[in-house]
């Protein structure tokens, strides 16, 4: 989809309010849900089971209480696997229905209407019916009647395409973790139609999010855990957009490192609690113990009138703003960020350029030993990779990139270079069958990106995207970087000041703030966070602390950089503990 129009969707679809699908006649996209619906793997059909400490621990936030008279609600579970929430929801349901009625003659009429439960996949579908089934005649219900209900509430179907006429009170799940590349392409077109909040690179868990919002009854509450990744990176933005139009985000729970699943998943998982009513304050926590009894306590916390000091649960107010990222840190490191932002311009505005290394599209061609590889000299460009620099400082192991460029933007011509044509043609079907090859085919044999020369000679801070800590390396001017690290230059910034900038808990704050994050607690950094970093101009900054800068940098010590760089940002006492900095 791509581009900048970052649309919200504001009102339930045609086919909503119809209650029918509009995909009927529809053969290609009928044939991709029929595949996914077929696929005998859960990694196709994105399909997580969560423990049902967290399911219990979600339907407590989101208030589906069985001491209330449930089946006089609608509740909806729009992706429901092996049943892990649905049973759970029955159990529930069926105990209030107990409690506040328990006429049986009046069970169908009653409850028919209390639960909306969709799945996808065929064999799944069928497995978990049978097991509702079973679960309601263990209530004392008659067989037939249970059949009657299971029939009522379950459907077979895609969630984003199927109808659904009424709007619902809860909506509560974890939706598929499915990439666009694992949708049939006439499935992934018709979602994009359909849903606005499609956007970019988004995942299916996205359009799921944007209808069961739209599905939410006037102070109706959704609970999904699912990847937080579009709370902060850029096909989120839309979505939060839409939020922040119409919705709540009443808590966020982190649940990172914890056994939120019955399998390992690399997502980063996080519970969101949203409901449709005015924006307010969020509660906040992080990273829970899967116990029952204390996800019980917990929620209790969370939804309660006033948090108690002693609670590990905080409440923050201003998340949702727009499209911008959600800033879910600590109160304090998020209010110094805020100040930061306010008081001092970007990177790129001082004059700091943030750029990516080379992509090729086949770096076992375009990637040689440099001594080893017989083209024209000229050709040759030093490459410097993450291999390189794992110890801080640049240790070279040889490599060189191919520059098919000329100085003024083309392409060269092969028959000025005998040896570098004779290379390529040795390689030719492979080369060519690269999708850059196959959408130019006359520029059959250039690399994805441009090799600059220019930039080989300048000297510039290299970047590795995935590091648990700032791993800043100088480098003086002799190599090109690969697509693997980030690089930034200047013409103002002294480049070993600034590197003691970004090795200092400054940068660490504006990354680890806004960047999404990995299992393992690994931050990514990526150009689109790294230009979000503020800094003091140079001409700003006082001879003195320029060469503490430089000398902290070059002795790569972090603690000497902390000290120097909490000095450039004039921070006091507090601001420094809040970064873990001892105020001196």
């Amino acid at each position: 989809m791509g581009g900048t129009n970052m649309a919200s969707p504001e009102q339930i679809s045609l086919f909503d309010v119809l209650g029918v699908s509009t995909y009927q006649m529809n053969s290609p996209v009928l044939a991709a849900i029929d595949t996914l619906a077929a696929s005998n793997n859960d990694e196709d059909r994105g399909a997580v089971f969560t423990r049902a400490e967290v399911v219990e621990f979600i339907l407590d936030l989101v208030g589906y209480d069985a001491e209330e008279k449930l089946y006089n609600k609608k509740i909806l579970e729009p992706s429901f696997g092996n049943g892990d929430f649905l049973l759970l929801i029955i159990d529930r349901l069926l105990k209030s229905w107990i409690k506040h009625s328990g006429n049986r003659g009046l069970i169908f009429a009653e409850l028919s209407n209390s639960i909306r439960a969709i799945e996808l996949h065929y064999e799944t579908y069928e497995n978990t019916k049978k097991a509702v089934i079973e679960k309601i005649k263990r209530a004392g219900v008659a067989k037939e009647v249970a059949v009657k209900l299971a029939n009522a509430w379950l459907k077979q179907g895609d969630f984003l395409l199927i109808g659904l006429r009424e709007n619902y009170d809860y909506v509560v799940g974890n939706p598929p973790y499915l990439r666009q590349e694992a949708i049939p392409e006439p499935l992934l077109k018709e979602y994009r139609l359909r849903y606005k909040t499609m956007y970019d690179r988004a995942d299916v868990y996205i359009p799921f999010i944007e209808r069961s919002l739209n599905l939410l009854n006037p102070k109706g509450t959704l609970g999904f855990i699912c990847s937080d990744r579009w709370m902060k990176n850029r096909y989120g933005g839309p979505l939060r957009k839409f939020v922040a139009n119409r919705f709540n985000l009443k808590a966020y729970i982190d649940m990172v490192d914890t056994d939120a699943f019955h399998m390992e998943v690399s997502a980063y998982p996080a519970i969101t609690i949203i409901s449709r009513e005015k924006q307010g304050a969020t509660r906040v926590s992080h990273r829970p113990k899967v116990d029952k009894n204390i996800l019980k306590s917990l929620s209790k916390e969370i939804l309660s009138q006033k948090i108690s000091d002693t609670t590990k649960v905080r409440e923050v107010a201003g998340i949702v703003n727009a499209n911008e990222p959600w800033l879910l840190e600590s109160t304090d490191q998020v209010n110094l960020l805020r100040k930061i932002e306010n008081n001092y311009p970007t990177l790129e505005e001082v004059g700091c350029k943030v750029g990516i290394g080379v992509a090729t599209g086949a770096d076992k061609i375009y990637i040689q030993d440099f001594a080893e590889l017989d083209i024209e000299e000229d050709r040759k460009i030093p490459l410097v990779t993450t291999k390189d620099i794992q110890t801080g400082e640049i240790n070279w192991l040889g490599q060189c990139v191919i520059n098919t460029f000329n100085d003024d933007g083309g392409l060269v011509n092969l028959k000025d270079y005998p040896k570098l044509s004779r290379f390529l043609y040795l390689h030719e079907e492979l080369i060519k069958n690269r999708h850059v090859a196959k959408k130019a085919p006359d520029n059959w044999f250039r690399t994805i990106d441009r090799v600059w020369p220019d930039l080989t000679t300048k000297e510039k801070l290299l970047i590795p995207d995935i590091k648990g800590e700032a791993h800043i390396v100088y480098e003086s001017g002799t190599y090109y970087p690969h697509h693997n690290l980030y690089y930034v230059t200047s013409e103002e910034w002294n480049l070993r000041a600034l590197q003691a900038v970004l090795l200092s808990s400054i940068a660490k704050l504006f990354i680890g703030t806004y960047s999404t994050k990995i299992r393992g607690g690994y931050l990514r950094f990526q150009a689109q966070y790294l230009r979000r970093i503020r800094i003091p101009k140079w001409e700003d900054v006082s001879p003195e602390l320029r060469q503490e800068l430089i000398d902290a940098a070059k002795k790569r010590d972090i603690e000497k950089c902390n000290k120097a760089v909490f000095k450039l940002y004039e921070l006091n006492q507090e601001e420094r503990s809040a970064l873990g900095g001892n105020g001196e």
